[in-house]
């Protein structure tokens, strides 16, 4: 059983760590290239091109969560695309009873996501996942992605938090590696991010099953 009188702050990933991670793989590498060629009128396969290419370009960057940047590049409104398969936004398995739980502890409670504050209010719009947190940290504010120490080191400033007391759940391992390197102790990394998809295999950081797993 996990000791949470250990903990006074407790950070989590948004997208494949609270929710299912398929709405947005679904979107960006099935609904976006569908709707792009329609709109643009150009082939499908010519627009995957295209886009596997921007993407591998810009992966791991701020570019990578900006809904502007790709708005602006690809001339086209993300947003209103997003909102169009916006059903398929859910919970991962045991979420909101997790928090729930959490919620009546005296532990400060935070979302820290590397999403574009377009994509955190469609969430909120769709879900009730605001309710359970203090704080939503969009590391846009920052002007530096998560995968960054210096991201850290600039939260740590604004928003100071007992490195040694603070627990993280991130289904990123590039995240969860600067999150050590700069001093978090207590770090998850998420087995089943996107339901549609295999498990990932265990690596440096233990791995989150379901949340019901810590009561």
């Amino acid at each position: 059983m996990f000791d949470w009188h250990k903990v006074e702050t407790a950070f989590f990933d948004m997208d494949g760590t609270l929710l299912d991670l398929h709405f947005d793989n679904f979107f960006w590498l099935e609904h976006l290239p569908k709707r792009f060629s329609e709109i643009k009128n150009t082939s499908f396969e010519e627009t995957n091109i295209r886009l596997h290419g921007m993407f591998e370009a810009h992966q791991g960057s701020l570019n990578w969560y900006c809904l502007d940047f790709w708005s602006n590049e690809l001339d086209i409104d993300i947003i209103a695309l997003k909102e169009e398969v916006s059903s398929k936004i859910s919970y991962r398995p045991y979420v909101q009873k997790f928090l729930a739980q959490l919620q009546v502890m005296d532990i400060d409670l935070a979302i820290v996501t590397n999403a574009h504050q377009g994509s955190i209010n469609l969430k909120l719009k769709h879900t009730d996942l605001a309710n359970y947190f203090d704080e939503i940290i969009c590391s846009h504010d920052y002007g530096i992605e998560k995968e960054s120490v210096r991201f850290w080191d600039a939260l740590h400033e604004k928003r100071p938090f007992n490195r040694e007391k603070t627990i993280f759940f991130d289904d990123n391992e590039n995240v969860l590696s600067a999150a050590k390197d700069f001093g978090i102790s207590q770090l998850f990394s998420i087995e089943k991010p996107d339901s549609k998809k295999q498990a990932n295999i265990e690596k440096e950081f233990k791995m989150v099953r379901n949340f019901s797993d810590f009561f």
